[in-house]
């Protein structure tokens, strides 16, 4: 019997639901595509999209008891000719691989993760808003065996599915600057799992950043276990001046963003130095009285930084407006992304 949980579908199209009205991630489009993988490591997929339902699952399914969870986040924009296209899709495609094999999970072949990707878009490729919107595709593997004596092992089976969700801001009011609030003491995740985009690592973040909405106003948490900065809860993060992008460099402590490595690239085409090195608490104070701050991440895309706040102190980046490097920036990320400049790199995958 299939599990609704009390909750209705809202589909974007036959509702007439705004996107940039509805809170980000509760839209749907109409269709998935899944595919299943047996204890041979076998993977089934009936070749197409079918229509968005809910699942069937046994109470004692493993990814609800010990979290074989795993997901992607990637989007399609629409084009400045009316056509859309995923951004970075491969890149999407080889993280998931990588995810999927820290579950010790038998790892779907690239060619099969990208084919349902596009299936699911290009099946719901008329949800797609126009810009700044997008279609937020959503691919999930999860440990599907009803079995809770297995704690030390995989999962013998488990499914792929791909979801499609129409999306505005991801954060309420649109670019506005963000207050950051500096967590000193508790890690984001466990280190040797961070790179990977599980939602165990998320529920570990949510705590410190509930509490720092409830007691500082913060829009975010920065994760800076000993000084040494990392990411919020779902974004990579820069500082930014004339001359200079500084972000922390990758080990497998937080997640290796696609936003992050596209902005570094951007970065670099436009001239900036770019640097990937530790990045101590200290230094923000002192990088706020004459640089800029902002996070990124796919549903973030880039977002201004205008106060962090450090051990009951708030710290005020320049004006606390968003900066004009921030702001270059995105502009320069959001042109490739829907066809109003070229896209030098490759990065578009076009869907329709």
């Amino acid at each position: 019997m299939a599990l609704g949980f009390g909750v209705e579908y809202k589909y974007a199209m036959s509702e007439k639901q705004d996107p940039f009205s509805a809170p980000f991630g509760t839209l749907f489009g109409d269709h998935m595509s899944v595919a299943t993988v047996d204890e041979d490591g076998v993977y089934e997929y009936a070749g197409a999209a079918q229509a968005l339902e809910n699942f069937s699952m046994h109470p004692a399914t493993h990814a609800l008891h010990y979290a074989s969870a795993i997901f992607e986040g990637l989007k399609a924009h629409r084009q400045e000719d009316g056509s859309v296209a995923i951004f970075r899709l491969d890149d999407h495609v080889a993280r998931m691989q990588v995810s999927i094999g820290k579950l010790r999970m038998p790892v779907a072949a690239a060619d099969l993760i990208r084919q349902m990707i596009v299936d699911a878009a290009t099946a719901d490729v008329g949800h797609t808003p126009d810009a700044p919107g997008s279609l937020y595709l959503r691919p999930t593997f999860i440990g599907t065996a009803p079995n809770i004596g297995a704690a030390a092992t995989p999962s013998a089976t488990g499914m792929l599915y791909v979801i499609t969700s129409p999306v505005g801001d991801y954060f309420a009011g649109g670019i506005r600057p963000l207050t950051i609030y500096i967590e000193h003491d508790t890690p984001r995740t466990t280190p040797q799992f961070g790179m990977v985009k599980s939602g165990a690592n998320y529920v570990m973040a949510l705590g410190p950043t509930l509490d720092a909405k409830r007691d500082h106003v913060a829009d975010q948490v920065l994760f800076a276990t000993g000084g040494d900065v990392t990411e919020t809860g779902a974004a990579n993060f820069f500082l930014v001046d004339d001359e200079r992008v500084i972000t922390r460099n990758l080990d497998e402590s937080f997640l290796h963003g696609v936003t992050r490595r596209s902005v570094i690239q951007i970065a670099k085409d436009l001239g900036y130095e770019v640097e990937e090195r530790a990045i101590q608490v200290d230094e923000l104070k002192a990088w706020a009285e004459h640089g800029e701050m902002f996070l990124s991440g796919t549903a973030a895309v880039i977002a201004p930084v205008g106060k962090v706040i450090v051990r009951g102190e708030t710290v005020q980046a320049r004006d606390g407006q968003p900066g004009e490097n921030t702001l270059k920036l995105r502009d320069a990320l959001t042109s490739v992304q829907t066809g109003r400049s070229e896209d030098v790199h490759g990065w578009l995958t076009p869907i329709g």
